[in-house]
């Protein structure tokens, strides 16, 4: 099954739209939805190296219009959407104290949960809840994205066919590793 799943998600990275699917996740990613680009990113550019800056640069560009769009959920639509989202994830009784606290390190906030598992459309939206500067916001969105998407992306330019080796002789490995990601995302949320 993780086999077939694979195989599919190869092909549907060579497929003509998968730029404008990468974008598509990668925008939902940052303000509500929990997968993040990162699935489609890495076969994307297993499948075609020669792309892998187009890829990280679609990534970055999107993610941080959904960045935007989280923060203006938290600016303008707290009541109806970003405390409901936040809920979701466990944090509205926190998200008292963490604000008070926020702007005041929320630069390295948006630039930790920008590189790591951390979810960060909890970031987009509690940075647009709090008010957190706006320059602020999207210069250190741009930093964190730029910088995990174009990790990823040279690493894979580079080492692509070993690690696409590496990804297929170990398949279940990789999906187990990334779904303890995933989740350890989630569950570092949770706890926070």
């Amino acid at each position: 099954m993780i086999r077939a799943l694979y195989d599919w998600t190869i092909r549907l990275a060579d497929h003509p739209r998968a730029l404008w699917a990468l974008g598509a996740v990668s925008f939902v990613e940052s303000s509500f939805f929990p997968i993040p680009p990162d699935v489609l990113m890495i076969p994307m550019i297993i499948a075609r190296p020669s792309r892998a800056w187009l890829i990280a640069t679609v990534a970055l560009v999107t993610s941080v219009l959904g960045g935007l769009f989280g923060y203006f959920i938290g600016a303008v639509l707290w009541d109806a959407v970003g405390q409901p989202i936040l809920e979701f994830y466990g944090k509205t009784d926190a998200a008292g104290v963490f604000s008070e606290r926020f702007n005041h390190y929320g630069a390295w906030a948006v630039l930790i949960a920008g590189i790591t598992p951390f979810p960060f459309k909890v970031i987009t939206i509690v940075s647009g809840w709090t008010g957190l500067s706006l320059p602020v916001f999207i210069i250190s969105a741009i930093v964190a994205r730029g910088f995990r998407f174009f990790i990823v992306a040279g690493l894979l330019w580079k080492f692509g066919a070993p690690i696409r080796d590496f990804i297929e002789r170990r398949l279940g490995l990789m999906f187990t590793v990334f779904m303890l990601l995933l989740i350890g995302g989630f569950a570092l949320v949770k706890y926070l």
